[in-house]
């Protein structure tokens, strides 16, 4: 009985990793998730699992309770390739998402290719670790061809471009996943010597990158329920460059709810905010500053026209779109959006201008429709960017 009631109150020590930082509803919202998943926590001892997901014990063959408390490492074993590991552990250590085709092993001993997605959790307000996930997306064997599929929407530039990181300190155990191979029996050789490398497709990354927005949106949904906010990147001004005092003041003159984005720079990161969409989201300015604008989207919020978003942002054309997004404090509002490009004075695309407004909300717009509001919010950052960066005055020097 005392082995018994050790082993439950263990337990209810790895979920309060969860529900104390999120609410005492997320484990039942990750419950409902598809996919392979784990979420560990790197500040405990060993950076033990403290959830596992439904699909895991499929995938896995272990019971999630068997894997509770244990570090991730368990899944690897003598055929699992030492550097593929390695690059695992220096993204862990980075605290960036980091995408490896790797050999993992079932709790009966038998070895499969998989995709581990791994990504930090950060807390939106300081930039802390809360946790890590790892999406295990099963990798087949090839075949002549294998079909495209379509992954969610993000908001990013269209081509995808070489990124570096910026090396941070890492929690306090968070070196210690994913860092020691236990040993197993030697019984895959054979099976290793008629086994090609797989290589995971587009599908494949699609689909784990799928499952980790997934997991991002619950934890994001949940942890505003305890005033906590949380996104898939770092969400400060680290490395994002200032914008100049003059276009600063330009910008604080415009009284409509919008931000400003910079396709250049990784996951177009938000480079100003003013105060009418502050009092709009509930967010203070260094909260967002950094962060990608999908922190407003929640459960309820469309895909489809996150999507058409991508694609317009992609086309550099402008957009108006009509979704649910969510405040800080996790209500909704009904959001009129316009996303246009923002050009430079040599007729380059600089920035995106996101102009929200509350549907639900009574203005004066002048006599004016709220899409002509709207517009007007657009022609005037338009005239501030081009006129500054004629003169070279878009972003403040360096010091």
């Amino acid at each position: 009985m005392e082995t018994s009631g050790a082993a439950e109150e263990e337990e209810r020590g790895f979920a309060a990793s969860l529900t104390a930082r999120y609410s005492d509803w997320v484990v039942e919202e990750l419950d409902e998730l598809g996919g392979s998943f784990l979420l560990t926590d790197p500040a405990m001892p060993g950076h033990p699992i403290v959830y596992a997901s439904r699909g895991l014990p499929a995938l896995t063959g272990y019971p999630r309770r068997d894997v509770l408390g244990r570090n991730a490492r368990l899944f690897q074993g003598a055929a699992t390739d030492r550097a593929a590991v390695a690059g695992v552990r220096e993204a862990v250590r980075g605290q960036r998402a980091h995408q490896v085709a790797i050999i993992n092993y079932r709790r009966d001993g038998s070895p499969h290719w998989v995709l581990l997605h791994v990504a930090p959790v950060f807390h939106a307000a300081d930039g802390r670790v809360l946790h890590f996930l790892a999406v295990q997306v099963p990798i087949a064997a090839a075949t002549p061809r294998r079909a495209a599929c379509r992954g969610p929407a993000v908001f990013a530039a269209c081509r995808e471009e070489a990124r570096v990181e910026e090396e941070l300190p890492c929690a306090t155990h968070a070196g210690e996943v994913f860092v020691d191979i236990d040993k197993r029996g030697l019984e895959t050789t054979r099976w290793l010597e008629a086994e090609e490398p797989r290589v995971a497709s587009d599908c494949d990354k699609e689909k784990a990158l799928s499952t980790a927005s997934s997991i991002f949106s619950a934890l994001n949904r949940y942890s505003k329920l305890t005033g906590l906010v949380v996104c898939g990147k770092r969400c400060d001004s680290v490395g994002i460059p200032a914008l100049s005092s003059s276009l600063n003041l330009s910008l604080g003159r415009i009284k409509q709810s919008f931000v400003l984005t910079d396709r250049h720079l990784p996951d177009m990161p938000i480079v100003y905010a003013s105060d009418a969409f502050l009092s709009l989201t509930g967010y203070s300015r260094e909260e967002i500053l950094g962060c990608n604008c999908r922190f407003l989207s929640g459960p309820d919020t469309s895909v489809d026209v996150l999507e058409e978003i991508s694609r317009h942002i992609c086309c550099e054309q402008a957009c108006t779109v009509r979704l649910l997004n969510y405040r800080k404090d996790g209500s909704t509002f009904r959001d009129l959006l316009q996303v246009s490009p923002i050009r430079n004075a040599s007729g380059k695309v600089a920035f995106h201008v996101w102009v929200h407004l509350d549907e639900s909300a009574k203005c004066d717009f002048n006599g004016l429709t709220p899409e002509i509001w709207q517009l007007g919010a657009v022609g005037a950052v338009r005239v501030a960017v081009r006129s500054l960066s004629a003169s070279g005055s878009l972003l403040r020097p360096a010091q």
